[in-house]
């Protein structure tokens, strides 16, 4: 089956119509909500990453510049 394909089966129970016709409604709305927002790409002082540290320091006095910005 292709994503276009229309064709749905149930694989198990007996849905009633309404039960069906809601499932297949929901399903459409998931799937054409894909996509449709293009992602604008942060600046860098937005970047959510600034805030960590990144690895910590080695070496003499290493604990003391562990306080200190980069």
């Amino acid at each position: 089956m292709t994503e276009d394909d229309a064709t749905r089966i149930v694989v198990r129970g007996h849905p009633q119509d309404a039960e069906l016709a809601a499932l297949l409604v929901a399903l459409a709305a998931v799937t054409r909500g894909r996509g449709s927002q293009p992602v604008t790409p942060l600046s860098p002082w937005a970047d959510p990453s600034r805030s960590h540290a990144g690895p910590p320091r080695r070496g003499p006095g290493a604990w003391r510049l562990s306080g200190l910005p980069r």
